[in-house]
């Protein structure tokens, strides 16, 4: 019994630590245009349903890596809910990518500020941010402040809410399936830029 106290212990205190920085890989002339992904309201119905993913949500997300772009994922949640980030996205099918979470709490309480250095490093990488996705006014704050275009953004309804968070977006989204048509039909493969 004891031996499996302390394995029940040892599982549920990995599972604490916090998702370390990731690298932001450098562009190429063949491989330079991004999209990004908030995950909580945004890939989940809202922020708190942590384990929870929107339908058709990893779908879209795919459209978009099939067609080549690279995928950026950004979240300012808390560290005790961070570290298993990897594993979440993976196991509900969602393409691989680079996640970025807050790793501080002045950044976690800040998340605009947060996700605009995520993104401008970037940019100084030499991505092109071709499109993103968010569902707070943080999120499309730190777009517009990296020159994300107007058209290029859009804002996903949180469940239980009647409408989105204001801020500079093409379109409010009540969910991803009527958007996955948009992104199968309408957006360009990252290499006919």
């Amino acid at each position: 019994m004891r031996n499996a106290t302390i394995v029940v212990l040892v599982g549920l205190c990995s599972s604490c630590a916090q998702l370390p920085y990731t690298a932001i890989p450098h562009a190429s002339p063949a491989h330079d245009k991004a999209v990004v992904f908030d995950i909580d309201g945004t890939l989940t119905p809202d922020v708190t349903a942590v384990f929870e993913a929107r339908k058709d949500a990893a779908e879209t997300v795919r459209a978009y890596a099939e067609k080549g772009y690279e995928v950026i994922y950004l979240s300012a949640r808390v560290s005790w809910l961070s570290a298993g980030l990897p594993d979440w996205l993976r196991d509900r099918g969602f393409p691989e990518g680079s996640t970025h979470v807050a790793q501080t709490r002045n950044e976690r309480s800040r998340p605009e500020f947060f996700k605009t250095a995520v993104l401008t490093s970037y940019v100084a990488h030499g991505w092109s941010l071709a499109y993103a996705y968010g569902d707070s006014s943080t999120d499309l704050a730190a777009y517009a402040a990296v020159g994300i275009a107007t058209e290029h953004v859009f804002v996903l309804q949180r469940r239980g809410e009647s409408e989105c968070q204001a801020g500079p977006a093409a379109a409010c989204l009540a969910g991803w399936t009527e958007h996955l048509e948009f992104v199968s039909r309408s957006v360009r493969n990252a290499k006919d830029y």
